[in-house]
């Protein structure tokens, strides 16, 4: 009878085992390089990146743990973090920017990376081409160079005064130099003349806009980088001071006061990358999925900053916005 009994809870625990397994599900790893902690549209984008990751079945805590770093824009933080989280052996990296990703992968040639606002890819070395990456590294650009000369185009129609344009440019990442070449291409045609101020330290920006805002008829035009993003509020004070009219390269510039941007949905990219992360997580390859750019841009417009500086927007432009803040 006891030889019976003993036989039986084997049988039972043959049956129950391998149920405790499966529910012990392995717990993978996603590191997170950001930008700025104390920026609210920064922890928004880490944290819709997490949501949608939980929405396609990843949730904290249960089968994925996230190591967040913000890089802040600096390189020495950059490279110290990129350190950090190869170290930590991570089943992919999310990255947002073009410093941060140099930095990553100088440090990792074979851990999956996915990136969010990388504006030129390629030129930049980080995949070798768009529509098969072949390295490790793979995500989704901000916009494609055609975009650079429309802001032009825009902060012209919103400011028909305006003749001379000064370009705020990252000269360290190629894109920057693409940008500005495009903007300057198109300028011969639209009659402005534009000037170069490099984004490279506070005191730098704060001396070129102070130099270019002496005369009168200008307007500025910032282009995507980590460093527009670092230096916003000192950039959008700035041109509030000079009564500069300005165009920005994504929604939260305009939300914190300045005149205009024209960019894509930043919140839908890291939607976006959740879903490559996903697919990463399950056995795809980043060398397999393909760059992507936005199909949709977004206009966003401050009519409170546009009655600060004097401006009266054209009708046919409000009607073209997303947005209008008041």
């Amino acid at each position: 009878m006891r030889r019976r009994q003993f036989i039986g809870l084997l049988s039972v625990a043959a049956i129950q085992w391998p149920r405790g397994l499966q529910a012990q599900e392995r717990v993978r790893r996603v590191g997170i390089l950001a930008g700025t902690l104390e920026r609210s549209d920064s922890r928004e984008r880490v944290t819709t990146f997490q949501r949608t990751l939980e929405q396609l079945g990843w949730a904290d805590g249960r089968n994925v743990r996230f190591d967040v770093r913000f890089a802040a824009g600096n390189p020495t933080k950059m490279r110290e973090h990129s350190k950090e989280l190869v170290a930590l052996a991570p089943d992919v990296i999310l990255v947002g920017g073009s410093g941060p990703l140099m930095h990553l992968l100088g440090v990792t040639r074979s851990v999956p990376i996915v990136f969010v606002n990388v504006a030129d890819p390629v030129g930049g070395g980080f995949v070798e081409t768009l529509a098969r990456p072949g390295g490790n590294a793979t995500g989704f650009m901000p916009f494609e160079y055609g975009l650079s000369g429309k802001w032009l185009e825009l902060l012209k129609e919103a400011a028909p005064g305006m003749t001379r344009a000064a370009v705020l440019r990252d000269p360290a990442v190629a894109a920057g130099i693409g940008q500005f070449a495009i903007i300057q291409a198109a300028a011969t045609s639209i009659g402005v003349q534009i000037s170069l101020i490099n984004l490279r330290e506070a005191a730098e920006i704060e001396r070129g806009i102070t130099n270019f805002g002496r005369a009168d008829a200008g307007g500025m035009i910032v282009t995507s980088s980590a460093l527009s993003s670092l230096n916003r509020e000192l950039i959008i004070a700035l041109a509030a001071r000079h009564k500069l009219p300005a165009i920005y390269p994504n929604r939260p510039f305009a939300a914190v006061g300045g005149l205009m941007s024209y960019g894509p949905d930043l919140l839908d990219h890291y939607r976006q990358a959740a879903g490559y992360v996903d697919r990463i997580l399950k056995g795809e390859k980043p060398a397999d999925l393909p760059v992507q750019a936005p199909n949709k841009y977004e206009l966003v417009i401050n009519l409170k900053t546009a009655k600060a500086l004097g401006l009266e927007i054209p009708p046919t432009l409000l009607a073209r916005a997303d947005e209008v803040i008041e």
